[in-house]
């Protein structure tokens, strides 16, 4: 029997817009601290409030935007997304404040959010049926990808050419996203563009999340505090500890061992399940951390962003394809949408209170208390998820 063709252009152009989405925003996830401290005059705490602001809009606008999916049609709500995703990378020239970055960060936020339900909504339909988990993970390795290279492209253009030049490369990454996704073409009937019915939302909880996949979403919210800590502060640490220089170099190590894993991680959480691949994941993040603590030599930081890149880069992706099976057919991309939302507060409150914390203690003794965290999250994984895993496991 021949399988039903994944590769399509609609799957490669939705594919290659959240590759794009997602490669800008940590672009600047890992770029704006450094700007708001050092071309701003802000404090760490300032600048993770950045973050958070990004992340809280697109938290709020996310279980809206599935119902004006349903309303105005995806690529409706994908362009339209996209276009304000373009639009607020262009102000980030103007702002010379930080109330004023604040208020750009937020609208950003707003594009991303609708942006990622809207790729969520079409990618589930792109999908053949029988190729379904497959195909999701591949799309999830687009986001994968963008975790590392995002963050690579924004440390080695900001280190080298400026904060100029930074604007002008998140422009034209946005410019990529918006122009793959108008290749997208998506079956849908036909819709009515009313401008009226944006405001007309339900806010019943079963409208707005998946609640399925809420436990494993908590999960992975836990976890995302403490890599929070990696993504909006790495940079500022390795200045400090004085290996500057290859702090880019960091997420490349990241992107190797993740790619080289993968394919026995994946292989693996299909034959043996979820637990034989998250307790062993957990135990190489922590380590990690603790030995990012440590290091003083430009090789035990790429040492550790080697064990930080098995550990979480195995638990994220192990995490998003948990709540999209615990989901039926039908919510796969409610499920989604309410992962990657909960996911992303974890994100923007872990950069609020990592920022916070930095302000009373040295970054050596916060990547120890990070490693003492993740351990911790071995018993919330336990409780949320791993006890029903095991059951499965021994039926």
């Amino acid at each position: 029997m021949n399988k039903e063709p994944l590769w399509t252009k609609d799957f490669i152009s939705v594919s290659a817009s959240n590759f794009f989405l997602f490669v800008a925003f940590y672009f600047l996830l890992v770029t704006m601290p450094i700007y708001a401290i050092q071309e701003l005059g802000g404090s760490a705490a300032q600048a993770g409030l950045l973050t958070t602001c990004f992340l809280i809009s697109a938290i709020v606008v996310r279980p809206f935007a599935g119902q004006w999916i349903e309303r105005l049609g995806k690529k409706t709500i994908l362009i339209s997304s996209q276009v304000i995703f373009l639009g607020a990378s262009v102000l980030y020239f103007f702002p010379d404040t930080l109330g004023t970055m604040l208020a750009i960060r937020f609208i950003h936020g707003i594009g991303f959010g609708m942006a990622t339900t809207a790729t969520g909504a079409m990618v589930a339909e792109i999908i053949p049926g029988s190729r379904r988990g497959e195909g999701m993970g591949y799309y999830v390795m687009s986001t994968n990808l963008a975790m590392v290279i995002g963050p690579f492209l924004g440390l080695t253009v900001m280190r080298q050419w400026g904060s100029f030049t930074m604007f002008v490369m998140c422009i034209v990454i946005s410019g990529l996203a918006l122009v793959t996704s108008l290749l997208i073409n998506v079956k849908e009937s036909r819709h009515e563009i009313r401008v009226m019915s944006i405001f007309q939302v339900k806010f019943n909880p079963k409208d707005l999340f998946e609640f399925s996949a809420l436990p494993i979403a908590v999960v992975g919210a836990f976890f995302s505090i403490a890599y929070s800590s990696i993504l909006s502060f790495v940079s500022v640490y390795a200045e400090e500890i004085q290996v500057g220089e290859v702090a880019s170099y960091f997420f490349i190590v990241y992107a190797v061992v993740l790619l080289l894993s993968r394919p026995f991680t994946g292989r693996w959480f299909d034959q043996y399940g979820a637990n034989v691949i998250v307790y062993p994941a957990i135990f190489l993040f922590s380590a990690g951390l603790l030995l990012l603590s440590q290091t003083s030599t430009a090789l035990v930081f790429l040492i550790a962003a080697g064990m930080i890149g098995i550990g979480w880069g195995t638990l994220f992706p192990s995490f998003q394809t948990i709540a999209i099976q615990e989901a039926a057919p039908q919510k796969k991309a409610l499920a989604t949408a309410t992962f990657l939302s909960v996911f992303d507060f974890g994100i923007g409150l872990g950069s609020f209170i990592i920022g916070w914390a930095v302000t009373g203690m040295s970054f050596r003794m916060l990547y120890v208390y990070c490693a003492v965290y993740v351990l911790v999250g071995l018993f919330v994984y336990l409780l949320m998820h791993g006890r029903q895993e095991k059951q499965r496991q021994m039926i």
